[in-house]
């Protein structure tokens, strides 16, 4: 099998996860500037097969497309050309890096680690790959 690559989008930087082989575990990735991020996951599947690629998809509490849409939708655009014969996938990030913040504390990791925004987006990124590869298994 494939592994399965998640982007948490930010117009600074992205927060990218991976899945092993099994499609069993999110793990992070990387932390990438916006601009080197298109290159970056180019490098990546040269090297390693990826078979789906999964957005974090920013809403509003009531469920519509929130302002950072229109920061995603060119990027978007650029993903699918890059990459046409990789499917994409969108997942509803609302509530990601709250529960990515939850999780640094829950991890012993001091203030000064959790204001890191780095290591905020890769976990974002992970939890997106995960609650898209859960929601995958119990459509199963």
């Amino acid at each position: 099998m494939a592994r399965l690559l998640a982007i948490d989008y930010g117009r600074k930087r992205v927060g990218l996860a991976v899945s092993d082989p099994m499609q069993i575990i999110a793990n992070g990735l990387d932390t990438v500037h916006a601009k080197d991020v298109l290159d970056y996951i180019q490098k990546y599947m040269e090297t390693e097969e990826v078979e789906c690629i999964v957005v974090g998809h920013p809403k509003q509490l009531n469920n519509e497309d929130s302002e950072s849409m229109k920061y995603l939708k060119p990027f978007l655009g650029q993903l699918k050309k890059r990459f046409p014969d990789t499917p994409i996938e969108m997942v509803d990030e609302r509530f990601t890096s709250v529960i990515a913040f939850q999780t640094m504390i829950d991890g012993g990791m001091t203030k000064k680690q959790r204001r890191n925004k780095e290591v905020i987006d890769k976990i974002s990124a992970t939890i997106i790959l995960q609650s898209y590869m859960e929601a995958q298994r119990n459509m199963f």
